[in-house]
């Protein structure tokens, strides 16, 4: 098969053979040399941009976000319940409190799931009642 045009073959003299002068002397193989390794003359690109790299990695999974707010929900709970007890032994301290003003800013965060949200809504509402109680709020 013949391929003639801008990517075919080239037209040019045969191969001549290697010319050995001396022993002293540089000359190549008689035998055929292995491919070379194809390499990009391009470099790698680089991002343009740092703010396209920042918005990449403020992109976030729903599962983990979900994760993130369970978590979350269950430390606000474990205030609660810390407060509870502080309450019941008469040993009340200003580091629950503060924890418990923590958990109720991290409260407000949506994880995107109407059922959890609504849960962490109504432990948001407790723990703000009981900083209400408190005259912490």
């Amino acid at each position: 098969m013949r391929i003639n045009g801008p990517n075919g073959p080239t037209l040019g003299s045969p191969a001549s053979n290697t010319r050995r002068t001396s022993s002293t002397g540089f000359s190549l193989p008689d035998t055929p040399a292995t491919p070379e390794e194809t390499r990009s003359a391009a470099p790698p690109k680089a991002a343009g941009n740092i703010d396209a790299l920042l918005a990449l990695q403020g992109v976030e999974d729903p599962t983990e976000r979900r994760k993130r707010s369970v978590a979350r929900g269950r430390g606000a709970l474990d205030v609660l319940d810390d407060l509870k007890l502080g309450l019941l032994s008469g040993n009340l301290d200003t580091a629950t409190m503060n924890r418990l003003r923590d958990a109720a800013a991290n409260l407000k965060a949506s994880s995107g799931d109407p059922g959890l949200d609504a849960v962490l809504s109504e432990i948001e509402l407790r723990v703000e009642v009981e900083l209400a109680k408190a005259g912490q709020f």
